[in-house]
């Protein structure tokens, strides 16, 4: 009885002692992006997404979806921002912002975009007031492009660990 007694305090000690697992990781052409663990990996809808990563939001009956995707230069980035950009209906127009953020030398470029979403890939028509986030990463030779899209509100309630998932293989 007192070394099963010592053998459950001694494991209950450890997990005590454990630190939570609140970020896990995945793996993009050589860069390792973590986020948050509530942040689960699904099959990609796609051969051309090398992951698909769901969030549920609270509030919300669907959650959302950063597709992860990486292609070389692919035209570059002014290219593959304005293609983002041109996914939004001119009327009404869009709010976009695009930043240029240094992550510990690399420059990784973010992209934010508000208003009417043609999501021609998915079939769905025009979404009102829906939130595209993006980020464009160099990994050598290819780029890694992070897609997030969705209703606003959902969107700005994830925004900020987006972010920190974009400059994330940087960050030492």
């Amino acid at each position: 009885m007192k070394h099963i007694l010592a053998t459950t305090l001694i494991a209950l000690g450890l997990a005590a002692a454990a630190p939570a697992a609140d970020t896990t990781s995945l793996e993009a052409s050589g860069l390792t992006f973590k986020h948050p663990a509530t942040w689960t990996k699904v099959p990609s809808s796609s051969s051309m997404r090398l992951a698909t990563i769901e969030i549920k939001v609270e509030g919300e009956e669907q959650p959302i979806q950063i597709g992860v995707f990486a292609f070389n230069a692919a035209g570059g980035v002014q290219a593959n921002v304005d293609r983002w950009l041109k996914q939004f209906a001119s009327e009404p127009k869009a709010e976009t912002k695009v930043d240029e953020v240094d992550a510990n030398g690399t420059k990784v470029t973010l992209v934010t975009a508000t208003g009417t979403f043609n999501d021609m890939m998915a079939g769905k028509g025009p979404q009102e007031n829906f939130t595209l986030l993006g980020a464009i990463i160099p990994a050598g030779e290819n780029n890694v492009f992070l897609k997030l899209t969705g209703p606003k509100a959902s969107v700005a309630k994830v925004a900020d660990e987006f972010k920190k998932m974009a400059t994330s293989p940087f960050v030492k």
